[in-house]
């Protein structure tokens, strides 16, 4: 004997229905099956709705007969794809059951309420009415079919809206009844009898409940409950994109997932299943060739002993405090029995003996009564001051992480912790021990999502991953897509997955997903129609709580530096090759690394000075172990090293310009790199690395071009207008080759912090002597490195190096 339970969404319509049927069919075949079903989807719920409606009583028989018309449009689509379905009979069938409704709705009507006995007879309807269509569906396909009356053999106790069926009774009432073996057994779910023979209904998640006991008094070897999910997932998928498929859990730790929330099974269903030890099999009826996952007496599966995260939300806590909890034992044993009398769930408690304090969570819904009961309670404790005033903090939510023996392995309370640490989650209270399958912490509810997520990865994915956020896709960004394109499966043995969430521009961004990808970005972001602002941007960073969050900045752009600060705060990590942020006043460059700090965020602009030269890792880790700088000479500027290398060999200033133009070393204009503001900007960030407090004015630069180039924004006319100083730079660059010497671009930094930026003759001796065709070189004269200092020489600009430096510092994110 097989049992198999059908959800609502497996019955939402004809197609559906008549594949529930194709299933019980195939089933049958191979062993006697009995089923339970439910009612379409939200037809219950519809029910519920016209029993709290506080409506005149055409409005109510006009929302009754809106619901009887779903039904008979439902059989009539059966009838168009089943030729052979009796349409007539089912109509006739679901006629009287609302004729039925009706009378009772009429009465209800009469005396202005619906008694508690009546309630379970009219939310029951779409049950009994799924039962009469799939009997007509099985019959016309020449089955023999079975309907089980849970009225009269399942026999409950409870109310009439949450009862509990006495398994031992109703086995041994069903044990009576003559059912030929050929025959497929049919029972609506949610439904049972009380001792009177009253129709009464088995509360939240009824028709799983009944699955389950019906499963346990057929002796049934398996019960599948078929629903509109592949089985029992790591997290919600709905919230966690990488939450996988659970091949099987324990009953134990299927009780404890649901217990916390996740939407498995609700723990009076796994009761019956697990006390009669029948294995059960959550399914999907939109793919049913997926395994699902089973849920057995013990877990034999290879998968990690950790089975999932999962959450409640709409929690609130209550504190009680005061002098008489010294005596804890008797105002603890009140309180809870106070809370039990009245059928409070409470879901964790915590408890100070030191600070004569308790806690407990409990559901949002039950908040104002339990308030009110504990106050009734507790009057002359609280009017005599040995209790205070009831606090109750609301808006929380209750994260659990769930596995067999939770409480006995290493490393897993620390990695919980450490997950909320990192984004700054507070945790007000924490459950540990009370279960060796479950690990329980309060947090705030708008943290829930980050949280949820951020433990799953920490605790379920191997993978290291780095959500980015590229903004800039110029020759750098370009460069950089490229790179981490190419470096895909590199990354991938080393457990790291670089996600690229968004590419954006100055105009338009795109997102990327499983369709789009780095392979196709370039067509989709040509197709792509979503507009990038700064405002929308914040609105797309604002919903986005991912773990390890990167924006890449591969712009100039001034504005979007000065948003550092506010991204940061949101939760994300800056990597730029943008250097205006650090360039900006002194006060902001402050505000960025205390920020960071604050939120534990990483920023990092190691491309700022020598674009994939490793300069600002290098002195940061002298400075760290107790070096300092006695002085810096340095050229910064890879067009400006090309320039004056081809000075040297007899080009003019006007055509050495042009060629580093179109070898892509300059800026559009090139007037932007003789200007030596660049330098000036790179000397900059390298003052204040080394810890000088200083702005970009107090940098002294000796301008390579005469004041009235400044007003030359145009490009062409620029390079023109450079000719008129091909003569003099000509004539300087002989003095100086006279000499033996060259002509170099320098930026330098003394002791004392004076900077300046200069055109310099440098002999033969000097390091920067061959520097040149592009290249940088920074050499640190410091306390350990004396009287030969320390150089860095390579290229200092051009795509690759650029893309490559801020892809090593994206990858320093993780490492």
């Amino acid at each position: 004997m097989k049992l198999l339970k059908f959800g609502g969404t497996s019955l939402a319509n004809a197609e559906k229905f008549l594949c529930v049927a194709d299933i019980i069919e195939k089933k049958n075949k191979k062993e006697q099956t009995a089923v339970v079903l439910s009612a379409p989807a939200k037809i219950t719920n519809y029910l519920v709705t016209i029993i709290e409606k506080k409506i005149d009583n055409d409005e109510i028989l006009k929302k009754i007969n809106l619901a009887e018309n779903i039904f008979i449009e439902l059989i009539k689509d059966i009838k168009k794809i089943q030729s052979l379905f009796p349409y007539e009979n089912s109509k006739e069938k679901i006629q009287t059951e609302f004729n039925k409704l009706k009378k009772i709705i009429n009465g209800v009507f009469l005396i202005k309420q619906c008694p508690e006995s009546i309630q379970p007879i009219i939310i029951s309807r779409g049950e009994i009415l799924s039962v009469i269509i799939m009997k007509n569906i099985l019959k016309s396909r020449n089955h023999e079919v079975t309907i089980l009356n849970p009225v009269e053999n399942l026999l409950s106790t409870g109310s009439y809206l949450d009862s509990t069926v006495d398994i031992k009774e109703s086995k041994k009432r069903i044990k009576k009844i003559n059912i030929n073996q050929k025959n497929i057994i049919l029972m609506p779910g949610f439904i049972a009898g009380n001792k009177k023979g009253e129709l009464v209904v088995l509360g939240r998640n009824g028709s799983d409940y009944s699955a389950a006991v019906l499963a346990s008094c057929l002796n049934a070897k398996c019960c599948e409950i078929w629903t509109d999910v592949d089985g029992v997932f790591t997290a919600d998928p709905r919230i966690v994109s990488n939450a996988h498929l659970l091949e099987s859990i324990s009953y134990q730790e299927a009780m404890e997932l649901s217990y916390f929330g996740a939407k498995v099974l609700h723990p009076r269903t796994i009761e019956p299943i697990s006390q009669f030890q029948i294995p059960c099999i959550i399914k999907n009826t939109n793919n049913i060739h997926a395994k699902g996952t089973l849920i057995c007496q013990k877990n034999n599966s290879n998968e990690n002993f950790l089975k999932g995260v999962t959450h409640l939300d709409n929690i609130v806590m209550f504190n009680i405090s005061g002098s008489c909890l010294k005596d804890s034992g008797k105002i603890i044993s009140r309180i809870f029995s106070t809370l039990a009398r009245e059928n409070i769930e409470i879901i964790l408690i915590t408890q100070s003996s030191s600070e004569n304090k308790i806690n407990f969570c409990t559901l949002k819904k039950d908040v104002d009564y339990i308030f009110l009961t504990l106050k009734k309670e507790f009057k002359l404790e609280i009017k005599e001051g040995l209790l205070n005033s009831l606090n109750i903090v609301k808006n929380l939510a209750i994260l659990s992480v769930i596995g067999s023996n939770i409480s006995e392995k290493n490393n897993i309370a620390s990695k919980i912790f450490s997950s909320l640490g990192s984004s700054k989650i507070n945790v007000l209270a924490i459950a540990h021990g009370s279960s060796e399958h479950s690990i329980s912490v309060v947090i705030k509810k708008e943290n829930l999502l980050q949280g949820v997520q951020n433990i799953h990865n920490a605790l379920f994915f191997k993978k290291k991953i780095i959500n980015v956020f590229l903004i800039g896709i110029g020759g750098v960004g370009k460069a950089l897509l490229k790179q981490i394109l190419k470096q895909e499966k590199f990354l991938e043995k080393k457990n790291i997955k670089i996600k690229l969430r968004m590419i954006a521009n100055s105009k338009k961004l795109l997102f990327l997903n499983d369709f789009i990808t780095l392979n196709n970005w370039e067509e989709n972001f040509k197709k792509s129609k979503e507009e990038f602002n700064l405002t929308i941007l914040n609105k797309i960073l604002k919903n986005t709580l991912d773990s390890n969050s990167v924006i890449i900045d591969c712009t100039s752009n001034e504005l979007l530096s000065k948003q550092y600060v506010h991204f940061i705060k949101n939760g994300f990590h800056i990597v730029t090759s943008n250097k205006k942020a650090n360039t900006n006043s002194l006060k902001y460059y402050n505000e960025i690394r205390t920020t960071a700090l604050k939120e534990n965020k990483k920023f990092l602009y190691e491309t700022n000075v020598g674009a994939g030269l490793p300069v600002i890792n290098t002195l940061q880790n002298l400075f760290n172990t107790g070096d300092y700088l006695t002085s810096f000479k340095g050229i910064l500027s890879g067009s400006l090293s090309y320039i004056f290398g081809k000075l040297e060999e007899g080009i003019s200033l006007s055509e050495a310009t042009k060629e580093a133009q179109k070898l892509g070393f300059t800026e559009p204009n090139p007037f932007d790199d003789l200007s030596g503001i660049d330098v000036a900007r790179k000397l900059l960030v390298l003052a204040r690395e080394i810890g000088y407090a200083i702005e970009l004015k107090d940098i002294s630069i000796e301008p390579i071009l005469p004041e009235k180039f400044k007003n030359n924004q145009n490009s062409e006319e620029f390079l023109i207008k450079l000719q008129e100083l091909d003569l003099s730079f000509t004539k300087r660059v002989n003095k100086a080759r006279n000499l033996g010497n060259v002509l170099r671009f320098v930026g330098s930094i003394e002791k004392n912090g004076i900077c300046s930026v200069k055109i310099e003759e440098i002999n033969n001796n000097n390091p920067l002597y061959k520097v040149k065709n592009g290249e940088n070189a920074l050499t640190f004269y410091t306390n350990y490195y004396k009287p030969i200092p320390l150089v860095l020489r390579g290229y200092g600009a051009g795509n690759n190096v650029t893309a490559s430096g801020v892809f090593s510092d994206l990858l320093r994110i993780i490492l």
